[in-house]
């Protein structure tokens, strides 16, 4: 699953922030194989990293490219 290989690259995260990072990442590719899930998983990591905790919050600005 790419949000957990991006997680582990991302740094040590204990067991209940990965949850929540998979259950963000599930929410947001939908179904099926999407060509973008590298991508997603960034942008949920990133706004994570960032201090988005919330669930909603964070499926709700993970959906959005990141801005550079």
């Amino acid at each position: 699953m790419p949000i957990r290989r991006k997680a582990t690259e991302a740094g040590i995260l204990e067991p209940e922030e990965l949850a929540l990072l998979g259950r963000v990442f599930e929410q947001i590719k939908g179904n099926g194989q999407s060509p973008g899930q590298d991508a997603i998983a960034s942008r949920v990591i990133a706004n994570y990293m960032a201090g988005v905790t919330d669930e909603a919050e964070l499926v709700s600005l993970s959906k959005q490219p990141l801005g550079r």
